[in-house]
């Protein structure tokens, strides 16, 4: 059988990033010592996963407008495939991102067409038995595309695989769309704070065991909770008694940012060429290592740099 895809039904903005030494006061300002702009949000699971060898199709919404030419950009250069044309109305979000001296960061979000994926869209793609497809919280805290994505993950193929990752918005999204969206989800990645918001567990260990009873259930269920612990490694959670802990990879981090985003694209990646679950999470903790010895966005490794990390651990 050959490999399959990954279909990203998440969401892609635009990152401004401005470095300041501290915060202004209300009501001030203050100078950026540098700034930049890319293409962020859910671009760099992609970004991952694609870099990993796996074909990506981005089954989001984009527009048209400055902000939307680049993602456009970012998507082309990393040979990720679009299903939905740009939208004419609209331009995509962005984010402006502050990051302080003490490398703390602090977001303020402008939502755009991401956020306006219709049923009819996600219609239009046809996953493949073989496809995993990888879905953000993100996408559930808008008004329109939150139904949507939920509506058509339940009217799934029951032989595709299904990813989630709740994002750090898991606590203010409907929990209507939450439920439905974890009852078809196959494997969950998510940090120690999102596993304790969804199970209020404070080990990860028992918050995995926990979370995977959340997950779809069925003859065709292929169950996995995995919870992400930062240094610590992570822990997953497979129907065994008691869930795995693989380590993390020891490295010198300079920026975490992203190291979420870098795991879960190359867990997602894996499962698309059928490796068993503790195999995926083990290459998913190698790339987040490498990806926060790098500073910048969508710092994932190219697979060889998976490889020869994995190789030398």
């Amino acid at each position: 059988m050959a490999d399959g895809r990954l279909i990203f039904t998440g969401t892609v903005v635009v990152d401004l990033l401005l470095r300041v030494d501290a915060l202004p006061e209300r009501g001030g300002d203050v100078l950026a010592s540098a700034s930049g702009m890319s293409a962020g949000g859910g671009f760099n699971v992609m970004a991952a996963a694609a870099r990993d060898g796996t074909e990506v199709v981005f089954a989001g919404r984009s527009g048209s407008g400055p902000f939307g030419e680049v993602v456009a950009e970012a998507l082309w250069r990393e040979s990720i495939s679009v299903a939905n044309p740009p939208l004419e109305s609209a331009d995509n979000g962005y984010c402006v991102v502050l990051v302080d001296g003490e490398a703390e960061r602090t977001f303020v979000t402008a939502p755009g067409a991401e956020g306006m994926l219709t049923r009819a869209d996600l219609d239009a793609v046809q996953p493949r038995a073989s496809d995993v497809v990888y879905v953000s919280g993100y996408s559930l805290a808008h008004p329109i595309a939150g139904p949507a994505v939920a509506g058509w993950l339940t009217d799934l193929r029951p032989e595709t695989r299904v990813v989630f990752d709740p994002s750090p918005l898991v606590e203010s999204l409907d929990p209507e769309l939450l439920e439905a969206v974890l009852r078809r989800t196959d494997v969950l990645s998510a940090n120690a704070r999102e596993a304790r918001i969804l199970r209020a567990h404070a080990h990860p260990a028992p918050a995995a065991g926990a979370l995977r009873g959340m997950l779809r259930e069925g003859p065709e269920a292929r169950s996995v909770a995995v919870v992400r612990d930062g240094a610590a490694g992570c822990w997953v959670a497979t129907g065994d008694p008691a869930p795995a802990h693989l380590p993390a990879f020891p490295v010198t981090a300079v920026d975490t940012t992203g190291a979420g985003d870098a795991f879960g694209g190359v867990l997602a990646a894996a499962l698309t060429r059928g490796a068993e679950p503790l195999d995926a999470a083990l290459r998913a903790n190698a790339a987040a290592a490498i990806a926060v010895t790098r500073h910048g966005p969508a710092t994932a490794p190219t697979a060889a740099e998976t490889d020869a990390l994995l190789a030398a651990g």
